[in-house]
C-alpha cells in the first residue's frame, strides 16, 4: 500500500458507510466522506476531528463526482484508497420503474465507480501502489426483485474485474465485496431469527483486503452473516 495516507470513502450514511470511515481514521488515514446529503458527512467528519483523526465532508451530485474526489485530494493529499460504497435503489419491478430511476441508480452505483476510480488512479499509479475496494450485493451474482439496483451491481462487478485486469499489474489491488444479506447496526447482538452484518465487523474484513500483500491479492470476497438461510 502507499505511504500516502488518505482513503476517500463514497456512499457515507449511518451504516457501513460509516464503519467505513472510522476504521479509516483508526487506521491513521485522513478521510474524505462523500455523500448526496450533507448533514450526516459533516458531523461524522466532526467526530472524526474530535477523536484525532481528520476528515472532511463533500457533496457529491451527479454533476460534480470529479469535483469533490478533486476537492479531497486538495485538502487531504494524494488519495490511496478508495473505498466505493455509493448505490441507490428506487422504483418496483418493471413497470413500475420509470427510465430516470434506472439511469439513476446505475449513475450512482456503477458511473459514480468508474468516475471515482478514474479519478484516484492517477495517484496509485504513480505511487505503485493502493487499494480500490467495491461493495456489491446479492444482486451483482443474480437478479432480485429491484430491478435497477441489480442492474446498476451486475455492472459494477463487471467493472471492477476489468478494472483488476487493468491495474493489478501496476500495483495497484482492486477488489469486490459481494454482502450477501442485510446490514445491521454495529454492535448490535446477532439474531438466529433476524441474522444480519455488523457494519464494524464488515469494515474490518474491508480493511483486510485493502492491507494484502500483493502476492495474495483476493479479487472478490462474500461476506454474510451466520445462518443457513443464505446458503439455501
Amino acid at each position: 500500500m502507499s505511504a500516502n495516507q488518505v482513503a476517500l470513502v463514497t456512499g457515507v450514511g449511518p451504516g457501513l458507510g460509516a464503519a467505513l470511515a472510522r476504521r479509516s481514521a483508526r487506521e491513521g488515514f485522513a478521510v474524505g466522506l462523500v455523500a448526496r446529503r450533507a448533514d450526516f458527512i459533516e458531523h461524522l467528519a466532526a467526530e472524526i476531528s474530535v477523536t484525532g483523526g481528520k476528515a472532511i465532508g463533500v457533496i457529491a451530485e451527479s454533476a460534480s463526482r470529479e469535483r469533490a474526489v478533486v476537492r479531497v485530494r486538495a485538502e487531504l493529499g494524494k488519495i490511496s484508497v478508495l473505498l466505493h460504497n455509493a448505490s441507490a435503489s428506487s422504483g418496483d419491478g418493471l413497470l413500475g420503474t420509470t427510465p430516470e430511476e434506472f439511469e439513476s441508480s446505475w449513475r450512482i452505483a456503477t458511473l459514480g465507480g468508474f468516475v471515482a476510480a478514474r479519478e484516484t488512479a492517477r495517484d496509485m499509479i504513480a505511487a505503485g501502489a493502493g487499494a480500490m475496494i467495491f461493495t456489491g450485493a446479492t444482486s451483482s451474482l443474480r437478479g432480485g426483485g429491484w430491478l435497477a439496483f441489480s442492474s446498476a451491481k451486475f455492472a459494477l462487478r463487471g467493472l471492477v474485474q476489468s478494472l483488476a485486469r487493468e491495474l493489478w499489474p501496476q500495483g495497484v489491488h482492486v477488489a469486490h465485496v459481494v454482502v450477501d444479506g442485510i446490514i445491521g447496526e454495529a454492535g448490535a447482538e446477532p439474531s438466529k431469527d433476524d441474522p444480519k452484518l455488523d457494519p464494524k465487523q464488515m469494515a474490518d474484513a474491508y480493511w483486510q483486503l485493502a492491507s494484502q500483500h500483493r502476492t495474495a491479492w483476493t479479487l472478490e470476497l462474500d461476506l454474510r452473516p451466520n445462518h443457513e438461510k443464505f446458503f439455501e
